[in-house]
């Protein structure tokens, strides 16, 4: 099969852009073809070595002579500056769907990304979870993002003296305040976990500042930003991670990534956070610093529920396995191609 991608890419960092990474090579490596075609500039860094061509700020002439010699041209998330080619073709489009297609943390749409979940309507979507899914609102094939496998994966079986961590960037959607409330509210009872806080964002110093007026200085350590081999050596000495994002999580990669390195996981209940945690943790409402906090006391003063949690992390980051993942899109894809899609909600096809 002959696969054109248009997705945000290298040398652009983040949750789609990881995703179009894993599933292109592992579609190569499945002996398909594939073309990766993006409007992030390369500027002056030099490519990595990928095993597929990469097209970086393509013109619409030459999207509109690339789609005709691919099999199906797949979105990642709607780009309306390139949706031409895709209504010109419309048995060809794919379309996958990472976030909510909201301008804000409530969910507000303007024009264009109305007008994104209208073209959804008539098009085959692809869903990172039952939760994107539902604001789509279209027919939607759920798959879940992939991993890294390579990169994060389970190293300690034993003993690990780190309480919490969290990994992301220091911005006030992923509440790492919220976080330093909890451990605060935590200390009169005389429980005093230490969080490793990796990652680093404009939130950076207003952050150390609520250390000190917390009084917490000695329960948390900042690292800054670190390679992905040594986060993944870090999540190994932690018993528990925390994704306390205050806004609705379209999915949660981070959580899967904790998850595959053996970490019990407490996140925000909103979005599809809770799908990406599954058996392998536990939830309290976005923005609840008192039951954070009390989830936090209840699973360091159980370790009976802490390992039980940590033994379903197994089966739960297989279904992330980027072989799966990679394999189920083909499916779909190959469905779309020869006429024999079911136009109705599947989960994990």
């Amino acid at each position: 099969m002959k696969i054109l991608i248009y997705s945000r890419f290298y040398p652009s960092v983040g949750g789609i852009e990881t995703a179009a990474v894993i599933l292109a090579t592992e579609w190569v490596r499945a002996g398909h073809r594939v073309t990766v075609a993006t409007d992030v500039p390369l500027d002056d860094k030099p490519l990595p070595d990928f095993s597929f061509p990469v097209i970086h700020q393509p013109g619409l002439a030459e999207l509109f002579f690339l789609v005709p010699n691919h099999d199906v041209f797949v979105h990642f998330a709607i780009q309306l500056k390139v949706i031409a080619p895709a209504l010109f073709w419309p048995s060809k489009f794919i379309a996958t769907h990472h976030h909510f297609y909201g301008i804000d943390r409530t969910g507000k749409r303007n024009w264009r990304e109305r007008f994104k979940v209208r073209i959804a309507r008539s098009s085959v979507n692809i869903a990172v979870s039952e939760a994107v899914a539902a604001e789509v609102g279209s027919p939607c094939y759920v798959i879940p993002s992939p991993y890294n496998h390579s990169a994060y994966q389970q190293s300690n079986y034993g003993v690990r003296r780190g309480d919490l961590v969290f990994v992301g960037r220091l911005v006030s959607d992923k509440g790492v305040d919220v976080a330093l409330r909890a451990l605060a509210l935590l200390k009169p009872v005389g429980l005093k976990p230490h969080l490793t806080i990796i990652g680093d964002g404009p939130e950076r110093n207003a952050l150390a500042a609520l250390v000190g007026k917390l009084g917490i200085s000695d329960q948390v350590t900042f690292t800054g930003i670190i390679p992905a081999t040594e986060v993944a050596n870090i999540l190994n000495q932690h018993k528990i991670l925390l994704v306390p994002s205050l806004w609705k999580e379209p999915f949660g990669l981070v959580a899967v990534e904790g998850i595959a390195c053996g970490c019990v996981v407490i996140g925000s209940s909103g979005g599809g956070l809770p799908e990406a945690i599954g058996p392998c943790g536990v939830v309290f409402p976005n923005g609840d610093v008192a039951m954070l906090a009390q989830q936090i006391r209840h699973l360091l003063m159980d370790s009976a529920k802490l390992k039980e949690l940590q033994n379903a992390g197994a089966s739960h980051v297989a279904k992330h396995d980027p072989v799966a993942v990679a394999q189920a899109f083909i499916r779909v894809f190959e469905a779309a191609v020869t006429g024999k899609l079911k136009f109705q909600p599947v989960k994990n096809v």
